[in-house]
């Protein structure tokens, strides 16, 4: 339908400039022979020629007017009302873009992506994964999750989507946010109406793990070491506490700190992972090169033949970074639930449903 309407378009318009062509020369010819005293009736063509234009531009434009306010589709509406959220939160607080790129992380590297970090823990009768030591006090975002599926149920009506799959979708576009390469997120995943407080604390990678341990842990995942490492390297945006960064176990020695460490465990002070937090880049890779990684588990990444050359690769290409970066998210967006564990889309991400709405 819309090649014909092009086609009569550009018939129309050759049209009009023939008439138009032959008035102007009747015209000038008449004009000339009579010493521009009068002007000929054949000016109606010009007239009628310029209706015509007029007519088929008319057209055109509300063709166009009428493709661009379509109503997006279910996945595209999906997509937009959570990119909106993220943008605008990562606008009022640049670091909220790394803690949303981690909370993802969080979520996938327990148990699969399942939703289940952002469930609350019930006084005397469940403990989730929000309270455990590798997210208390530490994994953040939280809010900006919930806002982003409210923003969905108003904007997306009858398009049900899963907690987990907000997630993997604030973390895409955090990276992209702070500059880094986008990527496809699939959607589908479910939620679990469980969480693993033990698996948090056994499963995620943590600062004070030495390099055997880690790469252990993300094999148990399926990721090889260039993965594992371009995995580490989100941790070119963002910050860790002072808390953190100063306790030896978790701090490399060498790194100069910006935290005056007499600190408790209740400061709120903050250490910058790399010299440039703000920006997904390879800064990351070329400050563990000289020996200024923050986190003692960063670090070591430089202390094995096989991992030390994929930091120096990365370190001296940053679009390679960005594609493996890209790839490795992929491939955790994909990490599946626990078998067996039961599963829903939640309508407030916080707690499960009263009953499970699995089928959605």
């Amino acid at each position: 339908m819309a090649f014909r309407l092009s086609h009569l378009s550009l018939a129309l318009s050759l049209l009009a400039l023939a008439l138009a062509g032959v008035a102007i020369y009747r015209n000038t010819y008449e004009a000339m022979s009579k010493g521009f005293q009068t002007l000929s009736p054949e000016l109606d063509l010009l007239e009628s020629a310029a209706s015509i234009l007029t007519l088929n531009n008319n057209n055109a434009e509300q063709n166009s007017d009428s493709k661009l306010t379509q109503p997006l589709s279910p996945s595209a509406c999906i997509f937009s009302a959570v990119r909106g959220v993220v943008n605008s939160a990562i606008d009022r607080e640049r670091r909220m873009g790394a803690s949303l790129i981690r909370l993802h992380f969080h979520d996938c590297f327990v148990d699969g992506c399942d939703g289940g970090v952002l469930l609350d823990d019930i006084p005397g009768s469940f403990q989730g994964e929000k309270t455990s030591p590798p997210n208390n006090n530490s994994a953040r975002g939280f809010e900006v999750i919930e806002q982003a599926k409210q923003r969905v149920k108003d904007t997306c009506p009858n398009t049900p989507v899963s907690c987990a799959d907000i997630l993997a979708i604030a973390a895409r576009d955090s990276v992209v946010k702070l500059g880094g390469q986008g990527y496809n997120v699939a959607l589908g995943r479910r939620d679990a109406r469980a969480a693993n407080f033990t698996g948090a604390l056994t499963q995620l990678p943590a600062p004070f793990d030495n390099l055997t341990v880690q790469i252990r842990k993300f094999n148990d995942k399926n990721f090889n070491a260039r993965e594992m490492v371009a995995l580490a390297g989100a941790h070119t945006v963002g910050f860790t506490r002072c808390a953190t960064a100063c306790n030896s176990n978790n701090v490399n020695p060498a790194a100069r700190l910006q935290c005056n460490c007499s600190v408790t465990q209740n400061d709120t002070n903050l250490q910058q992972l790399d010299t440039t937090p703000a920006v997904f880049d390879r800064v990351y890779f070329q400050d563990l090169n000289r020996n200024q990684g923050i986190l003692f588990s960063d670090q070591v990444l430089t202390g094995n033949t096989t991992t030390a050359a994929i930091v120096t690769t990365y370190s001296n290409n940053g679009a390679v970074f960005l594609g493996d970066f890209a790839a490795a998210m992929i491939k955790m967006g994909n990490l599946p639930p626990s078998p067996g564990v039961q599963l829903e889309i939640r309508d407030v991400c916080s707690r499960v449903n009263p009953s499970s709405v699995a089928s959605m």
